[in-house]
């Protein structure tokens, strides 16, 4: 019998997995991947081997709607029915918000529950139903051990004058603050940095996906990134809008017809690289369209990432090494290219066959500062996080 740790990504409709075994806790294999989509209306599941290989695949059918609790139910029973001789020993949960309790992950309780999901105003998107996931499986599998690893956590080693903003001390007490998301990312990469830049002490790490931001490390620990309240700051993303003045809110709420709803409907689904372009949210139609509005929207992501690139370059007293991660990062080398360019200097000269080829250093030998492409893993952080606590306990 083989012990697997369940790794959850909870959504509103879908639902994300990986079975890890737990032979090795520095290291734990994969065993396969899955997910439940359109949970809603039409669910459907597929579970996939680790090199992407499909092993099952399940609908429901149209008309037909699942509850977390379904869908997880499914989920545990597949893996233990289909996979042979895993037994789920333990599930690990990507949470976004972990507030000022959790510095680290932590072990999952009602009265944990309950913290988190009074979070939920803070970062509505997201946090409901990553709770949500977990109150499931507490529900269907009462006594099974669960760990929630924050988004958050990472960044709370950034220094006090990071995490605040300017604003009278009784709105701050509210838990107005700059947390910073993209942790579990910028974890991972702050354990693979040393393998392929030992001496980098001063390192910029831009996790570019749907959701964009960078993170500024000092000796693999966070001092400032740009997603700041929530979900919706810092960099132009896939759909939400990026840094946008306060004022400009103000103004569409008084003179423009905006309610609240209509307002947060524009900022995380019609704006970023949609809002530019007017017809995409993916930086792979963008970067290879002659449409006018598409290289708007591209080059006004690459000016953001340099502009916060810069900014965190002069926080950190320096550069030592960059990282690209995440979908656009792992992925785009005319990104990579253009932002390169922008850096030379800095000393980042590009090397465009290995940037062509995808790193890991995409900078040649005698640059002053190295770039790399480094894959992140999410999953796996939350698995090894997993397995570190529950074996403690």
């Amino acid at each position: 019998m083989t012990d697997a740790v369940l790794v959850v990504n909870s959504g509103s409709t879908s639902l994300k997995f990986g079975a890890y075994g737990t032979s090795n806790a520095e290291d734990p294999p994969l065993l396969c991947r899955g997910g439940i989509d359109s949970m809603a209306g039409d669910p459907h599941f597929i579970a996939k081997e680790p090199d992407g290989k499909p092993i099952d695949a399940h609908e429901w059918g149209s008309g037909h709607a699942l509850s977390h609790k379904e869908a997880l139910g499914y989920i545990v029973q597949w893996l233990e029915q289909h996979e042979a001789n895993i037994k789920v020993v333990a599930a690990g949960h990507r949470v976004v918000l972990g507030g000022t309790r959790f510095e680290g992950p932590a072990k999952i309780t009602p009265e944990v529950l309950d913290y988190l999901d009074g979070l939920s105003a803070m970062e509505p998107s997201h946090q409901p139903f990553n709770v949500r996931g977990a109150r499931a499986i507490a529900e269907a599998f009462p006594g099974l051990p669960q760990v929630a690893v924050f988004d958050t956590s990472f960044h709370r080693t950034m220094p006090e004058v990071a995490q605040i903003y300017a604003l009278p001390k009784a709105v701050r007490d509210t838990g107005v603050r700059h947390w910073g998301y993209h942790g579990i990312s910028y974890d991972y990469i702050s354990r693979q940095v040393p393998k392929v830049a030992p001496g980098a002490r001063r390192v910029i790490a831009a996790h570019l996906g749907g959701g964009a931001s960078v993170c500024a490390m000092l000796d693999g620990r966070s001092v400032e990134t740009s997603m700041a309240f929530a979900g919706l700051t810092g960099l132009p993303m896939a759909t939400r809008s990026g840094d946008v003045p306060a004022d400009v809110i103000f103004y569409l709420l008084r003179s423009a017809g905006y309610t609240p709803e209509a307002l947060e409907k524009l900022l995380y689904g019609q704006s970023g690289l949609l809002g530019l372009s007017g017809d995409s949210a993916d930086m792979r139609v963008l970067q290879d369209s002659a449409a006018a509005d598409d290289r708007l929207a591209v080059d006004y992501f690459v000016y953001s990432l340099v502009k916060f690139i810069g900014a965190y370059a002069a926080v950190l007293g320096g550069l030592d090494a960059l990282v690209f991660t995440a979908g656009i990062g792992e992925n785009s080398a005319k990104v990579r290219a253009a932002v390169l360019e922008r850096l030379a200097t800095f000393g980042l000269i590009l090397d465009p066959a290995a940037n062509a080829a995808n790193g890991p250093r995409i900078t040649t030998a005698d640059s002053a500062v190295a770039a790399f492409v480094i894959p992140t893993n999410e999953e796996l952080m939350i698995a090894q996080h997993t397995l570190a606590l529950t074996r403690s306990a």
